[in-house]
């Protein structure tokens, strides 16, 4: 079978199994009734989409759509220019090789847990340049430009990235005017904390794997911006832990379809109305996987914390206020190197309710 990496291998307790749960009851949302409504307007006329993405978000914390208003053509463009940038000699792909400094580029040595991932990637920025805090540290007020990093293979990328980057960006609008709209508040509440957002683009190759039973592409995890919406290829691999029972669910591939999950700026912003789960990644000893996940993120100023208008004397303030610009850098920084630290996440600002 072969032998891979030490640094690849999963303690015992987080190994994956090779005879997964298929999922059963990850909704699957029709978007297309936001075709034909300006729920900017009148929001009442899509109430039942709302109610939809409210249950999706509460109950399962992933969710499917379908309708969506992105054009298949955008998404196999952007997956073609993907597979061929990853099929070139790694000599080629390590020339625009990110770095601790400008986390944008290609990486092969990435982190998740403090065990390297199974996987080769690419982070391109949407907004080139993005601003975002120079350092991780607390009194540093220093901001640095974020800078794509363009190879020249192929030719096209660049192109298919940035029409792909504006499609998504209009959908995720939507998903954030849904979700707002869920919780009981306007449409647009939150769209102003993402006028300078720092989102981006990943792509992922992930190769076939000789022990997939020792090894993950991408370790369990939570994301830990706002919205990640997930293309895929018809292989499969994505796995998402049951909120029920703590069970590993594997997401079966939809055509056309987007994985959305919420993520942990939103369990704070709604006071853990919804939650941001675990996932993770599987990978195969015969097929390689693409994917290519779209990260929504707010801007660097922003403070994260409980939104106020869902605060109340019987659901009190569950989160202290966290710069995102800072926890992003640091987030980047793990996921660099293994730092040989637990990975900082929301729950380090959780507020203690017997000190509250």
């Amino acid at each position: 079978m072969g032998e891979i990496d030490p640094a690849f291998i999963q303690p015992i307790e987080h190994r994956p199994k090779l005879s997964p749960i298929q999922a059963e009851g990850i909704p699957l949302i029709d978007l297309s009734a936001l075709n034909f409504h300006n729920f900017l307007s009148n929001p009442s006329s899509l109430e039942p989409l709302v109610a939809e993405i409210g249950d999706a978000c509460k109950n399962w914390g992933f969710f499917q759509v379908i309708n969506h208003g992105v054009p298949p053509e955008t998404c196999r463009k952007l997956e073609s220019a993907s597979r061929k940038f990853f099929a070139q000699p790694a000599e080629q792909k390590r020339k625009v090789r990110r770095d601790e400094v400008n986390p944008q580029g290609y990486s092969d040595t990435e982190h998740t847990k403090n065990v390297r991932d199974w996987k080769e990637v690419f982070d391109l920025m949407v907004k080139n340049p993005t601003l975002i805090p120079a350092s991780p540290e607390p009194g540093d007020k220093e901001v640095m430009d974020l800078v794509n990093r363009w190879p020249e293979y192929p030719s096209e990328l660049r192109e298919a990235c940035e029409e792909y980057a504006k499609v998504m960006e209009k959908l995720s609008y939507k998903l954030l005017e849904l979700i707002s709209l869920s919780l009981g508040l306007p449409a647009d509440h939150l769209s102003g904390l993402f006028n300078n957002h720092i989102s981006y683009i990943r792509l992922n190759h992930y190769s076939p794997c000789p022990l997939p039973h020792l090894a993950l592409g991408v370790g369990r995890h939570m994301d830990s911006g706002a919205l990640t919406i997930l293309a895929q290829d018809d292989v499969g691999g994505l796995e998402v832990k049951r909120k029920t029972d703590g069970m590993w669910i594997r997401v079966k591939p939809t055509p056309h379809a987007f994985v959305v999950n919420v993520g942990a700026i939103i369990q704070v912003w709604s006071n853990d109305k919804y939650e941001s789960v675990e996932h993770r990644v599987m990978v195969n000893s015969e097929k390689e996987r693409f994917s290519m996940p779209f990260f929504f993120n707010p801007d660097h100023c922003v403070m994260v914390e409980p939104l106020m208008e869902l605060i109340t004397d019987l659901n009190p303030a569950k989160y202290r206020a966290y710069n995102w610009g800072k926890f992003f850098v640091t987030r980047k920084r793990g996921n660099f190197k293994n730092l040989n630290v637990k990975n900082l996440q929301i729950y380090d600002f959780r507020i203690n309710e017997e000190s509250s």
